[in-house]
């Protein structure tokens, strides 16, 4: 039987779709005896279908895809988690297999989209949300379900990757790494769901509830973003024998789950730290695989839309066999998410203070006072303009017990700034 699809979104993605299945089209009948047929394409631009040669097959109007009788499955590449969410929701109710790329959608509605996808008996498939090209959703539903899973770790975002290793080997400040990374087509004219960390947070809520067997949406994790990160940082990190990285963490603890986004120093040893410009890694740790890296490009049309289509085929095989969904919602643990106040860990803090006897002393009493244990304590800088930065690096220390520092040294008189710079240690 032939498959029929429904393309619902002609952007950067879905444009690589359609180039993929014109090309190949022929191959994954001859090759997997998988016969797909692109019916119908909508999006708002009639001329992106036209670019792509599929102008005759355009609507405007997507109740003309979900409910064409004869379309066995909708691909949904338009984002967001309002008009998607429709789409989504309406193509499942209308008994069509479903395909997304949609990380906001899986990480704030999953629960509601697993649940329509079962009361339909359909798949809903949705390996590009996470990691552009990277197979990372399908190992873990598949390949590493024999392991409890007890930690995932990534760097999910190749826009602050890449503005971080500019940072770092060229000594670019934040605003000149962001210029590029804009002027590269990288970030986002609005880069801020990049780097205030929103996206990579949508995505380790979705790798933590296929992990973990328990559903974490994209609100429970916490997240920072890389805008109070400076050279200075990255300078001291290197000299500690670190690489800073912002990262995607989720890790299964006895009492539940731990889930943050935040810049991280990692170990240069790490297999994370050589993983630089706008590549992806995660990081994955199972008792009886033990540890496991997946690595490729995090975006682009062609890695995305490469992750679609696979989908698309696994999707389509299981229709033409006629083979229900092989798995569904896997979250049928209820644990709970640890607050990040109660984290426990080393800590880096910059401080940028007023160059003058005494200030020092004064600082310092402050973690004895919280009960943080000082490691190491560095002055950088040469004291230009009367100002110098502050390094401390704590031993391990309660999450809480640091922002109390922090409150109370951003207090004193010879401190300039309210907001130091913060980076937590993964050792």
């Amino acid at each position: 039987m032939t498959v029929r699809i429904g393309l619902v979104g002609t952007g950067t993605v879905g444009g690589g779709c359609i180039d993929i299945l014109q090309a190949h089209k022929d191959d994954f009948k001859r090759h997997y005896g998988i016969d797909v047929e692109l019916a119908r394409v909508c999006s708002l631009s009639p001329a992106e279908a036209e670019a792509h040669g599929v102008g005759h097959l355009f609507t405007n109007d997507f109740n003309e895809v979900i409910n064409d009788p004869d379309i066995d499955l909708v691909v949904e590449l338009i984002g967001g988690t309002t008009f998607a969410r429709t789409v989504v929701l309406g193509a499942l109710a209308a008994g069509k297999n479903v395909v997304t790329a949609n990380k906001a959608l899986m990480a704030t509605h999953g629960e509601e989209v697993m649940d329509a996808a079962a009361a339909a008996g359909k798949e809903i498939a949705f390996e590009a949300s996470v990691g552009g090209g990277i197979p990372i959703i399908d190992p873990l539903k598949h390949s590493l379900i024999a392991n409890e899973i007890t930690s995932v770790m990534g760097i999910v975002n190749g826009t602050t990757n890449y503005m971080l290793t500019r940072m770092a080997d060229d000594g670019m400040d934040y605003a000149e790494a962001l210029a590029e990374a804009q002027a590269a087509g990288f970030a986002e004219a609005d880069p801020s769901a990049d780097v205030d960390g929103f996206d990579a947070a949508a995505k380790i809520a979705i790798l933590a509830s296929i992990a973990f067997n328990s559903r974490v949406v994209m609100d429970q994790v916490h997240t920072d973003g890389i805008t109070a990160i400076s050279p200075v940082d990255l300078e001291a990190a290197r000299d500690m024998g670190y690489v800073v990285k912002l990262l995607a963490i989720a890790h299964r603890r006895p009492e539940g789950i731990d889930v943050r986004v935040h810049p991280t120093m990692i170990p240069d040893t790490h297999q994370l730290a050589t993983v630089n410009g706008v590549m992806n890694a995660i990081y994955v740790v199972g008792d009886a695989v033990g540890e496991t890296m997946f690595f490729g490009a995090g975006a682009g049309s062609g890695p995305a839309a490469s992750a679609v289509m696979g989908d698309v085929l696994e999707v389509a095989r299981h229709i033409e066999q006629g083979v229900g969904p092989i798995v569904g919602c896997t979250c049928t643990d209820n644990l709970p998410i640890l607050p990040v106040e109660e984290l426990e860990m080393k800590y880096y803090i910059r401080f940028s203070v007023s160059d003058r006897p005494g200030v020092l002393a004064a600082m310092t009493g402050v973690f004895a006072q919280h009960n943080v244990s000082v490691h190491s304590v560095v002055q950088r800088g040469k004291g230009t303009n009367g100002v110098v930065d502050v390094v401390y690096v704590t031993h391990t220390a309660r999450e809480r017990a640091i922002r109390a520092v922090i409150a109370e040294i951003a207090a004193l008189d010879d401190v300039l700034h309210a907001d130091p710079s913060v980076i937590r240690v993964e050792e």
